[in-house]
């Protein structure tokens, strides 16, 4: 169907029809979808057709223009009855006095022709956070412009929603990849040489009787950043293991030179299981490699296992060693900081993520956090997905 040249007897939709349009085509947008002019032409020619008078045949013509590649049709299946039929979003509570109603097809239609249903629907839509609207708009509860930017500032442990689980995670990897994009390009401008070889020049021109036309240049070996990510999985993590571990599967698929360990009352290696494209399946792996995970935190004997047994193989001189931990250790401080005196002679940085930071009035006064301190070069804030963000600039100095 090509819509961009519109016939010239075409009406397009009514005011309230167009909002609405908007601010799905927004919504997709936003998870990923392309969608340029033509396409949003044609879904406007759709929706004042026949095929918008039943929802499941609304659904198939607007899957079959904005879905393209595979991974888009289930997206957007869930996207669709979230936004149009308010199913798998959460109840919301009343705004301006008002109670939450859908906007349904049929009534957006009676409105954007100025005629009055049912309800006496006026030429525009209440908002609600029960609203489709609202889903997407950027005065509801998940801007549409700015619905990346709510979820990256919310508090983790605050998500609940299962829309805004899903979004997140999705948030998590794709925020995984984008980081290790940048640090791969950083790492191809450093590919010019400045130094002469001088040895490799005189022999290259022999032939030229000894006149230095062609030189040969030397530099230094570029080694990749390593990142090698030791994640809590005590207990006292639960509220955020879920997202951190979103993060780590996008860092082990997308980054080659990247090795994952999880921890509790042991150390278990398990970057293979994380490198695994299926998270579900990944996420099997790792339950069947780790057990006992939820249980108490020996961060210290931990470390120390990682030093003895994984630190020669896995550490380089350009290695960041990330731990993601709220600090609360049931073993003997004194053993965390040998620990961490031996980690912090083998690698390039040691950067300690602790989701706690970001809460208000925290101090780090844990025994164990205390003694871990001096040996770490960045203690920053995991609580949100713009606290993890934040690491990409510091990361791409190392």
């Amino acid at each position: 169907m090509n819509a961009s040249v519109p016939p010239a007897d075409f009406e397009g939709p009514g005011p309230a029809v167009r909002r609405q349009l908007a601010a799905f085509l927004r919504t997709l947008r936003d998870n990923g979808f392309s969608i340029g002019l033509a396409e949003a032409s044609d879904a406007a020619r759709v929706l004042t057709s026949g095929l918008a008078e039943r929802p499941e045949t609304l659904r198939m013509a607007l899957r079959a223009l904005f879905c393209a590649r595979r991974s888009d049709l289930t997206r957007f299946d869930e996207i669709f009855k979230a936004f149009w039929l308010g199913r798998g979003v959460r109840q919301a509570v009343r705004v301006a006095g008002q109670p939450p109603r859908a906007p349904t097809l049929q009534r957006l239609f009676e409105a954007s022709r100025g005629e009055s249903g049912p309800t006496g629907m006026p030429d525009h839509t209440t908002r609600t956070e029960s609203n489709a609207d609202a889903f997407a708009d950027g005065r509801g509860r998940k801007g549409g412009a700015s619905a990346h930017q709510t979820l990256a500032t919310k508090d983790l442990r605050n998500i609940a929603d299962r829309v805004e689980l899903e979004a997140a995670h999705a948030l998590a990897e794709r925020l995984a990849r984008r980081m290790r994009a940048r640090l791969t390009r950083r790492a191809h401008l450093r590919r010019s040489g400045r130094r002469l070889d001088l040895r490799r020049t005189i022999h290259r021109n022999i032939s030229h009787g000894g006149d230095l036309i062609d030189l040969a240049w030397r530099r230094r070996k570029t080694k990749p950043l390593r990142l090698v990510i030791l994640l809590d999985a005590s207990g006292s993590m639960e509220l955020y293991t879920s997202f951190f571990l979103r993060f780590v599967h996008g860092v082990a698929s997308a980054f080659r030179h990247s090795e994952i360990f999880v921890f509790h009352t042991r150390l278990v290696h398990v970057s293979e299981a994380m490198r695994d494209r299926n998270v579900m399946r990944a996420v099997e792996r790792l339950s069947l490699l780790v057990q006992g995970i939820g249980s108490g935190t020996r961060i210290g004997e931990s470390l120390a296992t990682f030093n003895r047994w994984h630190a020669r193989r896995v550490l380089h001189s350009r290695s960041c060693v990330m731990i993601m931990s709220d600090g609360y250790d049931t073993g003997d401080p004194a053993v965390l900081e040998a620990a961490m005196r031996g980690l912090r002679r083998r690698c390039r940085r040691i950067v300690w993520l602790n989701p706690l930071i970001g809460w208000e009035g925290y101090v780090p006064t844990a025994r164990g956090i205390q003694a871990a301190l001096p040996y770490v070069d960045l203690f920053a804030p995991a609580h949100n997905l713009a606290s993890l963000a934040a690491l990409e600039p510091y990361l791409a100095r190392i």
